[in-house]
């Protein structure tokens, strides 16, 4: 073998090690610290918006088996764990069909009374308090959401955001109390009228269904553009949503 074509087959296999390792790398970075998730629908308007790219902290609650990539049955619950709080935005699997992540604000904790009267949301008894806050409109063709009413809720750990109010008398507007199990939790949309949630066929959510916390946006595109469509991206980029911390 001449030590030219040595050379050759010793820069290629460099080569190929460098990319096994990122790799592996990036693995680790998904499977362990941040995944990368894009907001499909408009529950969570206006804090989160379709087309929005964001970051999920997933050594917030610790590891459970959905985790990891295909969701191997290696364990049952969380390792490493930590309780999420009231208010945090959760990307979760689905519970009737773990094969489905779903992204809402956790607002009922084990033990937990929650129950929605008028579009007012109570938490064990106490209407948390909420006052107008303006008006959403929308750049989702599937959900126009025009001149919207925004109120503004607080939470009692002093956890704040703006929640969409598009019809007074909904189905979402008035429920009957749930009592939140033990490991457990209670996921409502902040687009209260349009979203599926523990009001709904979502139910409670088991703490190993949790994935991770909403953390930052990196990147959003509006008016319904797809990354593919890279020569939109000027036109319809949300310059003001970039590196945009999720409360």
């Amino acid at each position: 073998m001449s030590e030219k074509v040595e050379k050759k087959q010793n820069a290629l296999w460099e080569n190929i090690k460098v990319i096994i390792q990122a790799l592996l790398l990036a693995m680790v970075i998904r499977t362990v610290f941040f995944q990368p998730f894009t907001i499909p629908s408009g529950s969570m308007m206006p804090t989160l918006l379709v087309g929005d790219y964001i970051f999920v902290n997933k050594f917030a609650y610790g590891y459970s088996k959905y985790s990891l990539p295909f969701s191997p049955d290696l364990f049952s619950g969380r390792i490493f764990s930590s309780e999420p709080k009231r208010g945090d935005i959760v990307v979760f699997r689905f519970p009737p069909n773990p094969q489905i992540d779903y992204i809402k604000r956790l607002v009922g904790l084990p033990g937990d009374h929650i129950q929605v009267k008028e579009g007012i949301l109570y938490i064990n008894g106490q209407a948390v308090p909420r006052v107008p806050d303006g008006t959403f409109t929308s750049d989702y063709r599937l959900d126009p959401g025009e001149d919207v009413p925004v109120y503004r809720e607080t939470l009692d750990d002093g956890v704040t955001y703006d929640t969409l109010d598009q019809s007074p008398n909904s189905r979402a507007d008035n429920t009957r109390e749930f009592i939140v199990p033990e490991g457990h939790y209670f996921m409502m949309g902040d687009n209260r009228d349009n979203s599926l949630d523990s009001r709904f066929d979502v139910g409670f959510v088991p703490a190993e269904n949790l994935v991770g916390r909403a953390s930052i946006i990196f990147f959003s595109l509006g008016n319904d553009t797809s990354f593919r469509e890279f020569w939109k991206w000027p036109a319809n980029m949300r310059w003001d949503r970039l590196f945009k911390v999720v409360e």
